[in-house]
C-alpha cells in the first residue's frame, strides 16, 4: 500500500544518496514506460501535445515515474511545471493551478489572487498565458494524483486539454485510481488525430524483478525461496518491496531460506503501516464510515447493502465510491468493491474504538442474517460482535460450527461455539452448547474438554439431567477415564434415581430418570476399574448394573464384564446383540456400552456381525462430525481386522484413526491404548523397527495404572519375543496377566498372555512353568468355548509336551479351522506337517516349508506370530510317497512346500502368509508343481494327497 506522503515520496527535486537507490526500486521493470515517456517528450521538442496518463496500484511507482520524465524533459530543455494534489487542499480553489503557476516566474502577478480570491466565480485564471508561454517555449505540465484535484482545478485542466491542439503543450498525470479513473476524466475532448493520447498502466514486479530488488538492497543474490516469499507477501508492489528489503538489509540478515518467515513479517508491518497512513488521509466521516463497514463485511454483503450500515448523509454514491478509490484502500474485483488485502482490512479495524467495533461487528451479522449469507460469515462477524441476545445467533453459530468441521478447521469450530456461550442462554441450551464445545475439544484440546465434561456430569437441577451421560459417554472414548469415575462417583453419591425437582414424578418422569440412572451407573462401571487408585484415595464402589434390562447402555457394558471374565459366552453374545438393537425408549444411545457390545462379539468370534455394526457406527459418527468417535470405531475394526488375518486393512484404518484424532490431540491416558494397537499392527505387518520405535517411547506418567497398559504389555512382550528374547517376553507377559488377572479379566481370548509366557518359559528351559501355563490357558478357553481360543491354546501345548503332540495339533487345526484367523490355521497347518514328517510310523501327505517356514511361536488374537530366528520346521523324508518318485524329485522345495499347503485347502494368500513369499511367487510354484506331476490342478493335487494318505 503507497499514499500521498508517502515516505522516499516527498518533494520534486532530484534525489541525492541512499534515496537514489530507493528511487531506482520504484523504476525496477519500467523500461517500457520510461521509453514511451522519452518519445513523449522528443515529439514535444518538435511542437505535438500530447496527454498522457499513469495508472496504477498504490506504491507501484507512478510519482517516481512521473518525477523521472520531469527531469529527463528538464535536461532537454522543455519547460517543466509539476503540481501534486493533496487531500489538505481539495477545499482550496485552483490549489494545483497554483502550484503549477508558481513554477515559473512568469505567473508571479496572478498567485495573489488565485489565494485571495477564493469565493469569486473566476475564469481559467493563468491558463491564457500558459498558452502563450507554450507556443514560445515546449511545455510540459506534470500533475501527481488527479485523483486528489479540487473541482475548480480539474475544470481548469480539463480546459487545458481542450486547447492543446493549440499549442507545443503535454500533460502527464498520475492517478492509483485503476478501475474507473483512466482518461474517463477528461472524457469527451476532441484530440484524436491532433494530440498523442497515451494511458500507462503500472503492473507488479515479477519475480525477476523481485529478485533484482533483493540483490539490490541485500548486496547479493537472493535464495529462490526468500525471493518467492517477498513476492508473494508484498504482491509484487514495489513501494512495499522497496520498504520491506530496506528494513530487512538493515538488519543484515542474508537473504536465505533461514529467513522467509522473517521477511514475511516485515511485508506485513509494512503493509500495516501503509494502510494506516493511507486511512488517516481518509477526511471525509462518510467515506471513514463505509470504508469500515467494507472491512467488517468483506465479500459478504453487496455495497448497496453496506452502505445500509453507515449514515450516508448529503453524499451521493457516486462521489462515495469515487471518495473510498481515492484512499488507495479499496479496490474493484469482479464488479464489487472490496478492501486491499487481509492485511489493510485487519488494519482498518484495529483503527475502530472498541466499542463501535463491536457494535458494527453485531448490525453487520444481523444484516447478513437477513440477507441469508453464508453461517461462517456470520459467524466470523459475531467473533467480534456484542452479544446481539436473538436466538438466531446461536442457531447460526452452531450451524458454523458444523461447516467449519466438515471442513476439517476446528479451532475455528471451537471459535463458533465459545463465542455462542457469549449470548444470553436458557440452562438447558447452554449446557447444550458445551457439550457441543467439548466435543470439538477433544481433539485439540482433550485436558480442557474432559474438565468441561466433568463439570457437565457434576452440574446441578434437572437441565443437565440429558447431558450427564453423553458427557460421560463422550470422556470415555477420549480416554479420560479419571474425570469420568470423580464426576459419576461425586454425583451418584449423592443422587437418587427416583430423584427429580422435588415434586413426585409421573411414570413417564419416574422410567426416564431410571434410565438416565442405570446409563451413569453402566458408564462408572466402565471407567471405575481402568485405573488402580492410591490406598489414600477412597471411592465408593460401583453399583451393581440390574440383571434385567432393556437399556442398551446396561446390556453392552453387562456383555463386556460377563466377556473378559470367560464365563458365559452365549449370554454374553445375547447381552451385545440386545445393546446393539435400538433403543426401545427412544433415547439416543450412547457410544461406549454399544463399542464394548462390539468388542465382545469379537471375543465371541462374531466377526462379520461385529464390522456390520461397527460399519454402522462409524457412519454415525461421520454424521455427527466427531472425530474422537470416529477414529474410535476405526480402530476397534483396526482390532478386528488384526483378528481375522488382514493386517494392511488394520493398518488402513489406523492410519484413518490417526487422521481423524492425532497422536498429538490424545489424552495422555489413552496413550497405552493407541501405542499398543499401532505395535500389533506394524508386527502383523512385518515392520518391526517402527513397531520397536514406537515401544521405545515413554509412557505418560498418568497412563502407567491404566488397564490399557496390560495391552501394551502383551505388545511388548510379542515384540520381545519376535527380538528373541525370552526373559524380557516373559517379564513383560507375566506383568500384563497381574494386570489382568487384578481386575478379574480371564478369558484368553481377550489378550493370551498364558501362550506368551509359556512359550518364553519353554525358551527358557522351564518346562514346569510352561506347562502349567499352557494347560491353564486351555482349560479356561474351553471354558469360554471359541474355537480360536481352544485352538490356539492347543496349538501352544502341542509345542510345550512331546506326548500326544500330534493329537493336539490334530485338535488345533480342527479347531482353528473353525475361527476366523485363517492365519493362525495356516500356522497350525504347518506345525502339523512338521510333526507328522517326523514320525517313523507314518508317511505324511502335507510338508512343512523347507525354507522360512513357520517356526514356534505365539498364535494370539492379531494374527501376529512371535517367531523364534533359527528354528525351522523339519523338512519331510517321504513326502508324496506314491506320486512318480522321478516327477516329485524333481520338485523344488518351495514348490514342495507350496503343494504341501494347497493340498490342505489354502489358498494363495494364506500359502504366501505362511511362506514369508508373495502371493505371484505362489502362484508361479504351484504352475511348476502342476507342469511336473503333470496334472491340471488342485483337484488333482488334493486327490493325489488323499490317495496317498489313504494307502
Amino acid at each position: 500500500m503507497n499514499v500521498p506522503g508517502r515516505a522516499g515520496e516527498e518533494g520534486h527535486g532530484r534525489p541525492h544518496g541512499d534515496e537514489v537507490a530507493l528511487a531506482d526500486a520504484l523504476l525496477l521493470e519500467r523500461d517500457r514506460e520510461q521509453a514511451v515517456l522519452s518519445a513523449v517528450i522528443g515529439e514535444l521538442r518538435s511542437g505535438r501535445p500530447a496527454l498522457v496518463t499513469v495508472t496504477g496500484e498504490p506504491g507501484s511507482g507512478q510519482g517516481e515515474l512521473l518525477r523521472w520524465a520531469a527531469r529527463h524533459a528538464a535536461e532537454r530543455g522543455l519547460c517543466v511545471l509539476t503540481a501534486r494534489a493533496t487531500p489538505a487542499e481539495r477545499d482550496l480553489r485552483y490549489g494545483v493551478v497554483g502550484q503549477l503557476l508558481s513554477g515559473h516566474q512568469r505567473f508571479a502577478d496572478q498567485l495573489p489572487h488565485l489565494l485571495l480570491d477564493q469565493g469569486g466565480p473566476g475564469r481559467f485564471p493563468g491558463l491564457t498565458r500558459l498558452l502563450t508561454m507554450a507556443r514560445e517555449r515546449p511545455t510540459l505540465l506534470v500533475v501527481e494524483d488527479i485523483h486528489q484535484l479540487d473541482p475548480d482545478s480539474l475544470r481548469w485542466l480539463e480546459a487545458l486539454i481542450r486547447r492543446l491542439p493549440r499549442a507545443p503543450l503535454a500533460v502527464l498525470t498520475g492517478s492509483i485510481r485503476t478501475a474507473d479513473i483512466g482518461l474517463d476524466w477528461c472524457a469527451g475532448t476532441p484530440l484524436t488525430g491532433s494530440a498523442t493520447i497515451v494511458e500507462l498502466a503500472l503492473p507488479g514486479l515479477t519475480r525477476t524483478g523481485t529478485a533484482d530488488a533483493v540483490r539490490a538492497f541485500c548486496g547479493t543474490f537472493g535464495d529462490r525461496s526468500f525471493v518467492a516469499a517477498v513476492a508473494d507477501a508484498t504482491g509484487g508492489n514495489p513501494a512495499v518491496v522497496r520498504d520491506t528489503l530496506r528494513r530487512f538489509a538493515r538488519a543484515g540478515h542474508p537473504p536465505d531460506a533461514g529467513h522467509v518467515e522473517h521477511v514475511r513479517a516485515l511485508a506485513a508491518d509494512v503493509t500495516g503501516e501503509h494502510a494506516a497512513a493511507a486511512l488517516d488521509g481518509v477526511r471525509d466521516p462518510v467515506a471513514l464510515d463505509v470504508l469500515r463497514a467494507l472491512a467488517v463485511c468483506d465479500d459478504l454483503l453487496d455495497f448497496p447493502l453496506v452502505l445500509t450500515l453507515s449514515e450516508p448523509g448529503a453524499l451521493s454514491e457516486t462521489r462515495l465510491r469515487a471518495a473510498l478509490l481515492d484512499s488507495g484502500l479499496v479496490v474493484v474485483r469482479d464488479g464489487r468493491f472490496r478492501v486491499r488485502g487481509p492485511v489493510v482490512r485487519a488494519r482498518v479495524i484495529e483503527e475502530m474504538p472498541t466499542g463501535e467495533r463491536a457494535d458494527l461487528h453485531a448490525r453487520a451479522a444481523e444484516l447478513a442474517h437477513r440477507a441469508a449469507a453464508d453461517d461462517q460469515g456470520i459467524g466470523d462477524l459475531l467473533l467480534s460482535a456484542r452479544p446481539v441476545g436473538a436466538p438466531w445467533a446461536v442457531d447460526t453459530l452452531c450451524r458454523a460450527s458444523a461447516a467449519a468441521l466438515r471442513g476439517g478447521r476446528r479451532d475455528r469450530a471451537a471459535a463458533y461455539i465459545s463465542r455462542a456461550l457469549a449470548e444470553p442462554l436458557s440452562e438447558e441450551t447452554r449446557i447444550r452448547v458445551l457439550l457441543r464445545l467439548a466435543r470439538v475439544e477433544l481433539v485439540i484440546a482433550p485436558v480442557a474438554a474432559g474438565r468441561r465434561m466433568g463439570g457437565i456430569i457434576r452440574e446441578p437441577g434437572e437441565a443437565a439431567a440429558d447431558f450427564r451421560a453423553r458427557a460421560g459417554d463422550l470422556c470415555l472414548l477420549g480416554g479420560d477415564t479419571d474425570t469420568v469415575r470423580r464426576a459419576l462417583a461425586e454425583f451418584l453419591a449423592g443422587r437418587r434415581p427416583d430423584e427429580a425437582r422435588g415434586t413426585p414424578p409421573g411414570p413417564g418422569e419416574a422410567e426416564g430418570a431410571t434410565d438416565r440412572h442405570e446409563e451413569l451407573t453402566a458408564l462408572f462401571r466402565v471407567a471405575q476399574p481402568l485405573c488402580r487408585m492410591p490406598g489414600e484415595v477412597a471411592f465408593p464402589p460401583a453399583p451393581e448394573l440390574p440383571r434385567a434390562s432393556r437399556n442398551p447402555a446396561v446390556n453392552g457394558v453387562r456383555a463386556w464384564e460377563t466377556a473378559v471374565r470367560g464365563a458365559d459366552r452365549e449370554e454374553a453374545r445375547r447381552q451385545a446383540r440386545t445393546a446393539l438393537a435400538p433403543d426401545p425408549s427412544g433415547r439416543p444411545p450412547l457410544t461406549v456400552p454399544r463399542l464394548l457390545a462390539c468388542r465382545t462379539l469379537l471375543l465371541t468370534e462374531d466377526g462379520e456381525e461385529a464390522e456390520t455394526h461397527l460399519c454402522a457406527l462409524l457412519a454415525e459418527a461421520h454424521r455427527a462430525h466427531c472425530s474422537v468417535s470416529v477414529a474410535r470405531v476405526l480402530s476397534l475394526r483396526a482390532e478386528l481386522h488384526l483378528r481375522h488375518g488382514r493386517p494392511d486393512s488394520a493398518a488402513r484404518d489406523l492410519a484413518a484413526a490417526d487422521r481423524e484424532l492425532p497422536p498429538d490431540s490424545r489424552h495422555p491416558l489413552s496413550y497405552p491404548y493407541w501405542t499398543a494397537l499401532g505395535i500389533l499392527t506394524d508386527l502383523a505387518n512385518g515392520r518391526p523397527d517402527r513397531a520397536r520405535a514406537a515401544a521405545g517411547r515413554p509412557v505418560p506418567p498418568p497412563a502407567e495404572e491404566a488397564v490399557s497398559g496390560a495391552r501394551l504389555l502383551f505388545a511388548r512382550g510379542l515384540l520381545a519375543q519376535a527380538d528373541d528374547d525370552p526373559y524380557r517376553a516373559r517379564s513383560l507377559f507375566r506383568a500384563c496377566g497381574r494386570w489382568l488377572l487384578q481386575y478379574g479379566w480371564t478369558n484368553p481370548a481377550l489378550l493370551p498372555w498364558r501362550s506368551g509366557a509359556a512359550e518364553a518359559a519353554h525358551a527358557l528351559g522351564d518346562t514346569a512353568q510352561a506347562l502349567r501355563l499352557a494347560r491353564e490357558e486351555l482349560e479356561l478357553a474351553e471354558r469360554w468355548g471359541t474355537p480360536g481360543s481352544i485352538g490356539a491354546a492347543q496349538l501352544c501345548l502341542a509345542t510345550m509336551s512331546g506326548e500326544d503332540r500330534v493329537q493336539r495339533l490334530r485338535w488345533a487345526v480342527d479347531s482353528l479351522g473353525r475361527a476366523p484367523s485363517r492365519a493362525a490355521y495356516t500356522r497350525a497347518v504347518v506345525a502339523l506337517a512338521s510333526a507328522e514328517s517326523g514320525e517313523p510310523d507314518r508317511v505324511t501327505a502335507a510338508a512343512a516349508p523347507a525354507a522360512g517356514g513357520a517356526g514356534t511361536g505365539v498364535a494370539g488374537p492379531y494374527g501376529v506370530v512371535a517367531r523364534r530366528p533359527g528354528i525351522l520346521a523339519p523338512t519331510p523324508a517321504g513326502a508324496l510317497a506314491d506320486a512318480p518318485p522321478s516327477a516329485w524329485r524333481t520338485l523344488s522345495p518351495g514348490e514342495r512346500a507350496a503343494a504341501s499347503l494347497a493340498a490342505r485347502g489354502l489358498v494363495n494368500r494364506e500359502i504366501a502368509a505362511a511362506l514369508s513369499v508373495t502371493t505371484r511367487t505362489v502362484e508361479l510354484r504351484l504352475s511348476g508343481v502342476y507342469r511336473k506331476l503333470r496334472i491340471r490342478g488342485r483337484d488333482e493335487l488334493r486327490a493325489l494327497v488323499q490317495g496317498t494318505e489313504e494307502d
